[in-house]
């Protein structure tokens, strides 16, 4: 099968995805980069785990104190039923059904982009209200260095997403352009589990002490 070549709902490949050996090799590309960020991540986590409340004796910026926990888990729900909406949209892609895929892509921006104005919201609530900022203490430059480089991931696979869905408007699905929407896809499930950890470990465990 060629990259350019025309299809139908009946002859699009059932993983087109990996029909090309450039699709193949991108996944395999992938995977090796997956690797890399779980490492990184897992370092953050490591340090955050280490520096958790290690502050200024003064301080009264702990985290069972500051944390908000249903706001957090408020975005923990807007990032995990983006990732669903974003299997959706791949499900279409599957079936060759571009305006449907491009919809669901959109409402999986939509509630990324909710997730990361949360995220701020809460970053400058903890910044003016406690005085937890960056240089305040340990625990506040390895708070804001995972959660934040986090947050950095989620802009990241906005700005993908929303590059795909603009660059192929017109053009259509074909087999050069369908393993990177499947890639984006699947860089978007990565940044919820990554997520999930960071709601387990930081706010969950933050609350009990």
């Amino acid at each position: 099968m060629h990259a350019d070549e025309k299809f139908t709902p009946k002859t699009w490949p059932a993983s087109p995805e990996k029909a090309t050996l450039e699709g193949k090799n991108k996944f395999m590309g992938f995977w090796f980069f997956l690797g890399g960020e779980t490492v990184l991540f897992g370092s953050l986590f490591a340090t955050y785990l280490a520096l958790k409340d290690k502050v200024p004796s003064d301080s009264h910026a702990l985290a069972k104190d500051i944390f908000d926990l249903p706001l957090a888990f408020l975005a923990t729900m807007l990032l995990l039923v983006s990732s669903l909406t974003s299997v959706y949209a791949m499900y279409h892609m599957k079936n060759y059904n571009v305006k449907r895929m491009q919809a669901w892509l959109l409402i999986t921006v939509l509630l990324g982009a909710a997730f990361l104005a949360l995220e701020i919201y809460e970053f400058n609530h903890y910044v003016h209200e406690y005085g937890h900022t960056f240089t305040s203490s340990a625990f506040g430059s390895s708070f804001y260095t995972l959660v934040g480089f986090h947050g950095a991931h989620v802009a990241f696979g906005l700005l993908w997403i929303v590059t795909l869905m603009l660059r192929n408007a017109k053009r259509g699905l074909n087999l050069y352009n369908a393993p990177k929407f499947y890639l984006a896809s699947l860089y978007w499930h990565f940044i919820d589990v990554v997520w999930v950890f960071i709601f387990t470990v930081v706010y969950l465990m933050g609350m009990v002490g």
